[in-house]
């Protein structure tokens, strides 16, 4: 039987990539940008995590980006689908084998801030988790005491910024919060993110940012910003708002991640 690194590996055709890229809720179109394309459902590939949440589409997708050769996860699995923190830790060590160095992450996030409106973007620069859990729970080495000072790459985050300057696209900073989900936040909670420091709030990233520092992979990540946090506007948050609005947010990202990629 082959494995997860030898059926991307055939994927990859002798091409090396040092960078790869998570792709969160809607932002699959991501994906256009890459040469020569290959794609590999989840499903194929042993080991690999399947993600049941509509809007991901569970598949790796190896090709080129510019000249240089990038692997992308289009879709995810999310803690709240299995209460599995680490769901990710198994695509995430594969890449890490195969030699990838370099992580973005993206995904749809909720804004605490009345100036960072849906269709914006913010590039993670700290986190909060506040999920009450930890994808390291259960590791037996030391390894498991991972810093975490500088989990977001601070050159990694000034090439994104300096892309969206070239690209002309107005890009934020920020703190994401970490919320377990699958429910949406209480006004009262995003009452109480805004006073902990936070921007912003979503139900990913943070879990894969953490397995991949314990893995020794750079990390940064941008949050393609769907919604006002509950309670913001008045109105009821929904999943289908979340799909419908990413790809707005999405297609600004694709341009900025299409040049950090050829950059770096």
């Amino acid at each position: 039987m082959k494995t997860a690194a030898d059926t991307i590996a055939e994927a990859l055709n002798g091409l090396v990539p040092r960078i790869a890229l998570v792709l969160g809720s809607g932002l699959g179109g991501l994906v256009d940008a890459v040469g020569n394309a290959v794609r590999i459902p989840y499903e194929n590939i042993e080991g690999f995590p399947q993600s049941g949440v509509s809007g991901h589409a569970g598949e790796v997708v190896a090709g080129t980006i510019g000249d240089k050769p990038v692997l992308l996860l289009s879709g995810r699995v999310h803690y709240y689908e299995k209460g599995d923190a680490a769901a990710m830790r198994p695509a995430l060590e594969v890449l890490q084998g195969i030699g990838i160095e370099k992580l973005i992450l993206t995904n749809a996030a909720g804004s605490l801030r009345e100036d960072l409106a849906p269709g914006s973007v913010m590039v993670i620069e700290d986190h909060i988790n506040f999920s009450g859990t930890n994808p390291l729970i259960g590791e037996e080495s030391d390894r498991r005491f991972v810093g975490m000072t500088s989990a977001y790459d601070a050159d990694m985050r000034a090439t994104i910024e300096r892309a969206a300057e070239a690209e002309g696209i107005a890009i934020d900073r920020g703190v994401y919060m970490w919320f377990s989900g699958p429910s949406f936040e209480t006004p009262a909670e995003i009452r109480m993110a805004r006073t902990l420091g936070a921007d912003a709030v979503g139900m990913s990233t943070v879990p894969e940012v953490i397995i991949a520092r314990f893995l020794g992979m750079s990390c940064a990540a941008c949050s393609v910003i769907t919604n006002y946090g509950a309670g913001m506007t008045g109105a009821e948050l929904s999943h289908t708002e979340t799909k419908d609005v990413a790809p707005i947010g999405g297609k600004k990202l694709q341009a900025i991640l299409t040049r950090v990629i050829a950059d770096m």
